[in-house]
């Protein structure tokens, strides 16, 4: 977790209007736009997110089930030390306070098709850019000295519908991201959440699978919602097609 004297952010309100253009102010097309995911279960309600959607971003309570879960399993692995070109993901850890919000949003942009739609020259492309050969801590210095990000995020946390937390608050609900990667075989999803000791590749997924096919949400999002209970703090949304 980021330390106490840490950076931080003003906590990112899943409001797919705003996150829609705070990603187009960073450099991403306009092709693509986030949209809500009113059920993970019911196809009725799925169907109002264009398909194919490239992430989908999960908001879930940090409750003592989870950081037990997240503890078990990440002492099971080495800290990710991956960089360049070949690697299947790029991936941030976060080391920025209530930064998880746009994490969400970078990982989902810089992550499988939806990489192909940031403009090179822009914020974001220029960032991607930099942060690609370089190890995890080195990314994340990148992102704390980038005064463009701080900016574009400022301005848009601050637009939300509710009145928005303080950039040093204590909040208990947290991001991460699914993504597909495209693989000979057809796909794998992977979990980007830059409080794990890195990226996670949750399993295999057939070429017609998108993040809202059934066999990836029962891979990723709804292990969070069984893990909880009768916890209802979860709300998700989808970057895909504009429908503009």
């Amino acid at each position: 977790d980021p330390v106490a004297d840490a950076p931080s952010f003003i906590p990112l309100e899943a409001n797919p209007e705003l996150m829609t253009t705070l990603l187009r102010t960073l450099g991403l097309s306009p092709a693509l736009a986030v949209h809500d995911v009113y059920s993970l279960t019911e196809p009725e309600l799925l169907a109002f997110v264009p398909r194919p959607a490239l992430a989908l971003l999960l908001v879930f309570p940090v409750s003592a089930t989870y950081e037990s879960h997240r503890l078990a399993e990440d002492a099971l692995t080495q800290p990710y030390a991956g960089s360049g070109p070949d690697e299947p993901v790029l991936w941030f850890q976060q080391t920025i306070r209530n930064a998880c919000g746009v994490m969400g949003l970078l990982h989902a942009a810089a992550n499988g098709p939806a990489r192909g739609f940031v403009e090179p020259n822009s914020t974001l492309g220029r960032l991607l850019a930099a942060a690609e050969p370089l190890a995890p801590d080195a990314r994340a210095r990148l992102l704390e000295a980038s005064s463009e990000l701080a900016a574009a995020h400022r301005s848009a946390a601050t637009q939300g519908d509710t009145p928005a937390p303080g950039a040093q608050d204590d909040v208990d609900l947290h991001y991460v991201c699914f993504v597909k990667t495209d693989t000979k075989e057809g796909g794998e999803l992977w979990e980007l959440d830059g409080r794990r000791k890195g990226p996670i590749n949750r399993g295999p997924l057939d070429k017609d699978e998108d993040v809202l096919s059934e066999k990836a949400l029962a891979l990723g999002p709804l292990k969070f919602l069984e893990r909880e209970g009768a916890d209802l703090r979860f709300s998700c949304v989808a970057l895909a097609g504009s429908l503009e």
